[in-house]
């Protein structure tokens, strides 16, 4: 079915589309454009939500805003953001009165003509996501890049093609309770999450399950060798599975030994590239780099392989070198939103950075990520909701010492950078790692990033 042939039999249904964000903007204009009547559902109100609020009334969207938003779901077809998941008990007693609950990313693996990559994981997934665009564009493909990075692709697909190939970052918030079967599913890693929204670490782990739990003999399955969690899912998936390992020599996937990552299929092997030639800084890297090599194995050659890794700068956000000014280098890892990711991101470093952390609390220990700290941090400059109990953890850690580390708490963002600032010397790293989302004071890790860029950017030569 075409996307408009799909909208075309929905038409008759009564349709509430929950979430006027990123995610369902694109999906609002199409079903309003096409006659769709549709009634739009959202916490926030018309005030909040701004512009497009305004935007879809006008154009004859009926609007339930506010604090009752998921009151009397009388529909058919309910459309949920991400960020709401499906175990809400609103949406489980629409669902009980029969309505279909749905979402953009589902609709869109029903609807793509092309084949799809669909990446997962706790860690490195947009990254990861990112470099097998970069691989398979290298390797002639026409590729469309979205999901939970970028644009949503609902509205790119009347534009595909068969010969296309679609590369998507599912989130577990996406994923959770969807029916999808991706051509080639990726799976980083898995550990402790988003546990302030799903209701205990088994439930996000089964939302990464189905990522793979539709998939046939026909499809692939990439799986992190080295992470005990996502190593399990091999006995549990009917796909054919490739493994990639920095710890293990493999039969078919990807390994790296001695600084040379290479290719595997039935122990003939073939080099691609010595980790040390990437890029992109930090073990992790190497790890999304292999993933990202056995997802396009067949699709790219060993030397385009090469040029990419070589070549290829990564995403915003993501370790992204922002300036360096005074000898001191700014860099911008705001997508660390776990102390997992921060882990890597401080283990990337080349040496002791000052670091700027803290968000929002998602209900996750800070006891590994303060051991780290206290071994491999600088200076410790904390703000947001988290501030003072990543302070307590890392003052609990048996490797702190208050006269090599300094723990500032201060009230904001850009009190935590100018304080870094002032305290640097020359040969500094200041690294934005929050380790928390963003969620306590802004509206995601992107906007936090750009605030910090939009900081560093300002100063003035000392």
């Amino acid at each position: 079915m075409t996307l408009y042939g799909y909208v075309d039999a929905i038409k008759s249904k009564r349709v509430a589309i929950v979430g006027i964000g990123i995610s369902n903007t694109p999906l609002i204009d199409i079903l309003i454009n096409q006659g769709v009547s549709v009634t739009l559902c959202d916490r926030r109100t018309a005030e909040d939500i701004g512009v497009p609020a305004a935007r879809f009334a006008a154009m004859g969207a009926e609007m339930r805003l506010g604090e009752h938003y998921l009151d009397g779901l009388d529909f058919d077809i309910i459309f949920r953001t991400p960020g709401l998941l499906p175990t809400d008990p609103l949406l489980e007693l629409a669902k009980a009165n029969g309505a279909v609950i749905t979402s953009e990313m589902e609709v869109f693996f029903a609807l793509c003509p092309c084949r799809t990559i669909a990446v997962t994981g706790s860690d490195g997934k947009t990254t990861t996501a990112s470099i097998i665009a970069e691989l398979l564009q290298a390797g002639g493909k026409r590729v469309h890049l979205g999901g939970n990075i970028g644009r949503p692709l609902l509205t790119a697909v009347p534009d595909m093609m068969p010969e296309d190939i679609a590369v998507l970052e599912l989130s577990s918030f996406q994923l959770h309770s969807i029916t999808i079967r991706p051509d080639i599913a990726v799976i980083t890693n898995i550990s402790p999450n988003h546990l302030d929204v799903h209701p205990n670490f088994q439930d996000y782990v089964s939302a990464k399950r189905r990522i793979f739990e539709n998939q046939t003999p026909e499809d692939l399955l990439i799986l992190n060798c080295d992470n005990p969690y996502t190593a399990r899912f091999a006995d549990e998936s009917r796909a054919r599975v490739k493994f990639f390992s920095r710890r293990e020599t493999l039969k078919n996937g990807v390994f790296c030994r001695d600084d040379m990552i290479y290719f595997s299929r039935d122990y003939e092997v073939e080099s691609i590239i010595p980790a040390s030639e990437i890029l992109l800084p930090g073990v992790h890297n190497i790890e999304n780099y292999m993933a990202a090599f056995a997802a396009v194995d067949g699709m790219t050659s060993p030397e385009e392989c090469r040029s990419v890794a070589r070549t290829y700068g990564g995403v915003a956000h993501r370790l992204e070198l922002v300036r360096k000014i005074g000898g001191v280098s700014y860099i911008n890892d705001s997508i660390a939103s776990s102390p997992t990711r921060t882990i890597a991101g401080l283990r990337a470093m080349r040496q002791k950075p000052i670091l700027i952390a803290g968000g929002h609390d998602k209900n996750i220990p800070f006891d590994k990520l303060a051991d780290e700290i206290a071994e491999r941090v600088k200076a410790l400059y904390l703000t947001g909701d988290t501030a003072e109990k990543i302070a307590a953890a890392v003052r609990g850690s048996v490797f702190y010492d208050p006269s090599r580390l300094p723990i500032t708490i201060v009230e904001d963002l850009k009190a935590a950078v100018l304080a870094a600032r002032a305290s640097a010397a020359d040969g500094d790293i200041v690294l934005l790692s929050p380790a928390c989302s963003s969620f306590d004071r802004f509206r995601n890790f992107a906007e936090r990033g750009d605030l910090f860029r939009n900081i560093v950017m300002g100063f003035e030569d000392k």
